[in-house]
């Protein structure tokens, strides 16, 4: 009798200990596999531009900085390139002469502040942040927007160069509006970095499509459209025609499809299937998805040819032609 009760006593001590392991191990299941792993420091961003934003980014991450401002201060450099027409001081301009520009930021704590229809400020990337840390908002758009800047010290211009008015000026003759498929970097540059503490940040600025209707705003401003970071697990930027970002979520999903344990790579192809699948007429667009994870893994891909994002990492920069959907 008494080796039954021992028997008893002894299974139900394992029952407990295993139902008590079993919960330990679903109690946390946004767990990455980089915890407790030293990542080291790494910014990406789409495009090109991205090569001398990245330099400025790498500046600050190399020198202990905090991905936050090196994500801020790396886009900021294309948004004063006046020669840079897609992001920006010398964007083009809306189908009635004005340069509108959107802006998004996302730190390592799920904070996020954006801009949109911003005119007169040839930085919307820290006007976005000044959202994100001064107020209790997370977007401010059009007059409201520029009332904000102006009132943090920000300094009012006119961003329309004589080359983007003439150009909009030679555009008015048709007034025909047809996107084109990967022109001038497509309107936008994104960057994730991570710092020496292993944390993500994210950014996106733009000017937008050229020659859109007075008021249009895309998916660059949109908090899990354009960019999205989630410290547990990674970040995401688009770029393209920010329509058929907005209608699927697009960053949102590839940070999810990698919580579940999907790689960057696996992730942003599923994200370009979702709008093969759900937009009949998405042989017209560019779109373009760039991933990091926490472990400092990067994925890329694109509706098209001819997407490329610019990496900064080990100390070495390069310039990487993403692999894409439409081969045919």
């Amino acid at each position: 009798m008494a080796s039954r009760r021992n028997f008893i006593k002894v299974a139900s001590l394992a029952s407990v200990g295993a139902f008590a392991s079993s919960s330990c191990k679903t109690e946390n299941p946004t767990k990455t596999k980089s915890q407790g792993k030293a990542v080291k420091p790494i910014v990406i961003s789409t495009w090109k531009n991205g090569i001398n934003a990245n330099k400025k980014a790498w500046e600050i991450l190399s020198n202990s900085g905090r991905a936050l401002d090196a994500v801020e201060q790396g886009v900021m450099v294309v948004e004063a390139d006046p020669n840079d027409m897609s992001v920006g001081y010398g964007g083009r301009p809306d189908r009635d002469g004005f340069v509108t520009l959107d802006a998004s930021i996302m730190d390592e704590t799920g904070n996020a502040g954006s801009v949109c229809a911003l005119q007169h400020i040839m930085h919307p990337i820290s006007v976005a942040r000044k959202v994100m840390e001064v107020t209790p908002h997370v977007m401010l758009a059009g007059d409201g927007a520029l009332q904000f800047a102006l009132e943090k010290g920000f300094e009012k211009m006119n961003l329309l160069t004589e080359k983007a008015k003439k150009e909009w000026e030679e555009w008015k003759k048709t007034s025909k509006y047809e996107p084109v498929i990967n022109i001038e970097n497509h309107d936008t540059i994104g960057m994730l970095a991570i710092d020496s503490n292993g944390n993500i940040s994210g950014s996106c600025t733009t000017s937008g499509l050229a020659y859109k209707m007075h008021g249009r705003v895309g998916d660059s401003p949109i908090i899990g459209a354009g960019m999205f970071v989630d410290n547990e697990v990674g970040g995401a930027v688009a770029t393209g025609m920010g329509e058929l970002v907005m209608k699927t979520l697009g960053s949102f999903l590839v940070v999810e499809l990698m919580r579940q344990g999907r790689t960057p790579q696996e992730a942003v192809e599923e994200a370009i299937l979702r709008i093969v699948k759900k937009i009949p007429d998405y042989k017209k667009f560019q779109i373009g998805y760039l991933a990091l994870d926490k472990n400092g893994n990067v994925g890329a891909y694109s509706l098209h040819k001819g997407f490329n994002y610019a990496k900064y990492a080990e100390n070495k920069s390069a310039l990487i032609d993403a692999d894409y959907y439409l081969k045919g």
